[in-house]
């Protein structure tokens, strides 16, 4: 099992691409962690911004009748990919792993696959 910590240094080091990870609540838009973004990126706030993503994405599917479990979101911008993880299982409702990525270097399948494994050894 890996600490929060550890789980962020894991998605830095085995994500190609890797600009930038965070834990964050969305129940409070908090992040519990970070690791990477700079002075032109910041992870907290993205954290914050992005949890109205999924509070919107629930509600929709809430409208929609839909019932299902959101895996993943993924916003694609000009030179980047931001994914977002939503967890499930051990404590993580209403958490999220957030990774922005360079898309001139990430292998997107691949990264969605890390996360997955990074999401399954993480210890809460």
């Amino acid at each position: 099992m890996l600490s929060v910590e550890t789980s962020l240094k894991e998605a830095m080091t085995s994500i190609e691409g890797s600009l930038g990870a965070a834990l964050v609540d969305y129940t409070s838009g908090m992040a519990l962690g970070t690791l990477g973004g700079g002075k032109d990126f910041d992870l907290t706030v993205a954290a914050a911004g992005n949890t109205d993503v999924i509070r919107a994405k629930v509600r929709a599917m809430e409208m929609l009748g839909l019932n299902e479990e959101i895996e993943d979101v993924l916003i694609t911008l000009g030179s980047q990919y931001h994914l977002i993880r939503l967890l499930k299982g051990r404590g993580g409702n209403g958490l999220f792993l957030y990774i922005v990525l360079d898309k001139g270097r990430a292998n997107l399948a691949m990264a969605r696959h890390q996360l997955k494994r990074i999401e399954a050894g993480l210890e809460l």
